[in-house]
């Protein structure tokens, strides 16, 4: 049986767009799918893995297909060496000396690798790491789990229903599904079902969202009647969690500086039911709306802008889109958020700061300089907060989530409370 010649040529095409990382990679495929409306589903999921594929690969595929890493080359290493195919299946898109080379390329062995190479990660992203006192094996582990593929995970709204209905609903529509092991409101699916048309999701009685993310909102643990934010909203993931642990009650202000993602935020709020956000656009996290509340609030959340290193299972390509000088630049911005953030905290209240980063000088690093120029914030234990809300997960100071222990994205959290 050969590789099929029509989704062959047109994933070397859809490379060709990806692979000058200029925009984000999921940004150029829906680019790439929408200028062909007569792909079938098939082809098109070939298409998607295969260049999702490349580029959690492309540090060792690099070094396979170096002098000439052209997208051909680099899609045939891929398939030889990760798609499980024989060299003859290739002979429909190779030529003799193709197929010589492919040889080769099945022969690498992994003591050809550097570490970074091996572990999928940038040399500056271990040199990072290391520095902090991660040993070699923890960094390859860390690395080799970011660049798998991930689950797919859900958070069940509780205004609409129980997570053991929605689970129970979804196992009879023929999925695979199991209850995430941290968050208590989760759900983790295998495969990469479609159920943004699934009539449960239209009634919003779930939405999609990572557990690591889920646990964020159950750190901030607002109360029903609280004044709260979500400094960083974004598309308002945490947002509606947030909103949903307030049973709809008090007032949630959702801040964030794009009009775009705010309204991207807009339908989710109508399916969630939700009647106490009131999102904002802000020019800068010094806004005159912000200061209106200095304070006066009894939880922040601060989902900080950063690397999103810790996202690398479904963003493969932030990897070569980050750089030493681009996290210089959102160390500024993360303690310029965190202490405009901390202003609106009343006495006794909470700030939770967060990242979906792996790298210690966006995380504790941060949070370290932030206490030693706030002396009326203390850091409270994370073990200390899961424990008060029943969570079965061992941390201590600081939440620290990565794939290979917990099954999520990588997250890092600090609970900050106010005390005078």
């Amino acid at each position: 049986m050969s590789l099929p010649t029509a989704p062959f040529y047109e994933t070397i095409e859809a490379l060709r767009q990806v692979l000058p990382l200029d925009i984000p990679a999921d940004v150029a495929m829906s680019r790439f799918f929408r200028d062909r409306p007569k792909l079938g589903s098939h082809d098109r999921g070939f298409i998607a893995e295969s260049v999702f594929g490349v580029l959690r690969h492309k540090r060792q595929l690099d070094r396979i297909c170096a002098p000439e890493a052209t997208p051909k080359r680099l899609l045939l290493a891929f398939l030889a060496r990760r798609g499980g195919l024989n060299l003859r299946e290739f002979e429909a898109v190779t030529n003799e000396q193709e197929r010589q080379w492919l040889g080769q390329v099945k022969g690498f062995k992994a003591e050809q690798f550097s570490l970074g190479e091996t572990a999928e990660l940038p040399d500056w992203v271990v040199a990072e790491l290391a520095a902090a006192g991660q040993s070699s094996e923890a960094i390859l582990t860390l690395g080799q789990a970011l660049a798998r593929p991930a689950p797919l995970d859900l958070r069940v709204n509780t205004l609409k229903a129980r997570r053991d209905e929605v689970l129970e609903r979804l196992r009879q529509d023929g999925l695979t599904v199991e209850p995430t092991p941290y968050s208590p409101h989760g759900l983790r699916v295998q495969g990469k079902p479609a159920l943004n048309r699934h009539p449960l999701f239209n009634e919003g009685a779930f939405e999609v969202q990572d557990e690591g993310s889920q646990l964020l909102g159950l750190l901030l643990a607002p109360r029903r009647g609280e004044m709260v934010a979500d400094f960083c909203a974004g598309a308002g993931g945490k947002t509606l969690l947030l909103g949903m642990l307030m049973n709809s009650s008090g007032r949630l202000y959702a801040f964030d500086v794009s009009e775009k993602r705010l309204a991207n935020l807009k339908p989710r709020l109508a399916r969630s039911g939700l009647s106490n956000v009131q999102p904002q656009r802000i020019e800068h996290e010094n806004d005159s709306r912000i200061k209106r509340l200095a304070g006066k609030l009894d939880r922040v959340l601060v989902d900080a802008p950063c690397s999103g290193l810790g996202t690398l299972r479904r963003n493969p390509d932030l990897k070569f889109r980050q750089s030493v000088q681009s996290v210089d630049e959102l160390n500024q911005k993360q303690r310029s958020i965190l202490a405009a953030a901390a202003r609106l905290v009343k006495i006794g209240g909470r700030l939770v700061y967060a990242t979906c980063s792996i790298l210690p000088r966006e995380n504790e690093a941060i949070v370290a300089e932030f206490l030693a120029s706030h002396p009326q914030f203390e850091l409270v234990p994370v073990s200390s907060v899961l424990a008060e809300q029943k969570i079965a997960l061992e941390q201590d100071d600081y939440l620290q989530l990565t794939p290979q222990q917990h099954g999520c994205d990588g997250f890092f959290a600090a609970v900050l409370t106010r005390r005078s």
